[in-house]
């Protein structure tokens, strides 16, 4: 029988954690996937949707999250030229993901705003 380390169990977690947090790290990431799990957008829908980011941030984020193969970024031929941004197949898989954290905070706001 194979004995467990717990501390060695415990820290292969935080190191995963941590590998998660440094990929979504920042105000918007989160934010900029859950909007893109439910349909593709625009940037200037983004930036319409969630309320607070500037430009220039939603720019960077959503450059990172392109290297990192969570979002496509597709250029319309328009006039003007429109670009969409569409989750990944593997971004997708943070859905659960935003759903639980969202669903912590709704939780979190009502108990303290109840209190």
């Amino acid at each position: 029988m194979k004995e467990t380390n717990p501390i060695k169990e415990c820290n292969h977690k935080i190191l995963a954690i941590q590998d998660v947090m440094d990929l979504l790290n920042g105000k918007w990431k989160v934010s900029i996937i859950a909007c893109l799990c439910n349909e593709k957008m625009r940037y200037s829908q983004l930036l319409r949707t969630i309320e607070g980011i500037s430009g220039k941030m939603l720019s960077r984020d959503l450059k990172e999250l392109e290297i990192n193969e969570l979002i496509t970024r597709k250029v319309l031929e328009t006039k003007p030229i429109t670009v969409e941004y569409e989750i990944t197949e593997y971004g997708a898989t943070l859905k659960d993901l935003t759903s639980v954290i969202s669903d912590w905070g709704l939780n979190h706001r009502s108990r303290i705003i109840n209190r």
